[in-house]
């Protein structure tokens, strides 16, 4: 079966005033399902590939036919990347868990986490992404061009920002640091803890 956009399961206005209610919708009908269409249109040419999830197809690029490959690695990465960073955001969840003790354990404090993961975010050059990631149960923070996955390094994504400017642009302009600084009022934690303890 060809692959479909998962639908938002909260409202497009609940993330609101930090990421506003239009971006959201853009980003999510529009961004988001084109990454779905151009799958299928790639997955279409070895049908017996829709059998895996795009996550299964990122995990293994080398499995994947070299006429398709390209695209799998933007399109299939667009679709899992998205569908990952819309998991994980929701309003006033406060920081807490298993994570949280890990991150503080590593970077010595969460405020100390931000301004590192928020570097490297403000750092990214052009379109892309920033990850906490568990690798073989080490947490890392990274950052990956345009749609590359962490799956496709073998490592588990925690939890991500978009910084391509579709992401952002219509609230904040070009002011990707400000993005950055309101993303941590809608960070799920409940749900980041959940692929950490999964993770381990």
């Amino acid at each position: 079966m060809p692959y479909t956009l998962k639908p938002f399961t909260y409202a497009k206005d609940s993330l609101e005033p930090f990421m506003d209610s239009r971006t959201v919708e853009i980003h999510h009908d529009k961004h988001h399902q084109t990454y779905v269409d151009k799958l299928n249109a790639a997955v279409e040419k070895h049908p017996e590939l829709f059998k895996k999830s795009p996550e299964e197809l990122l995990k293994d690029l080398n499995a994947v036919p070299d006429d398709i490959r390209v695209a799998v690695k933007n399109m299939g990465g667009g679709v899992v990347n998205h569908d990952f960073f819309w998991s994980i955001l929701k309003k006033d969840v406060k920081p807490s868990g298993l994570v949280i003790e890990a991150i503080n354990k590593q970077w010595g404090s969460l405020d100390a986490f931000k301004k590192a993961f928020g570097d490297a975010a403000a750092g990214v050059f052009g379109s892309g992404w920033t990850w906490l990631v568990s690798n073989n149960g080490k947490l890392e923070i990274m950052t990956t061009s345009n749609q590359d996955s962490p799956l496709s390094v073998g490592k588990v994504p925690l939890l991500t920002i978009d910084v391509w400017e579709h992401a952002y642009y219509l609230k904040y302009m070009n002011k990707r640091v400000d993005f950055i600084s309101a993303f941590w009022n809608i960070v799920d934690w409940e749900k980041v803890d959940e692929h950490f303890s999964k993770a381990k």
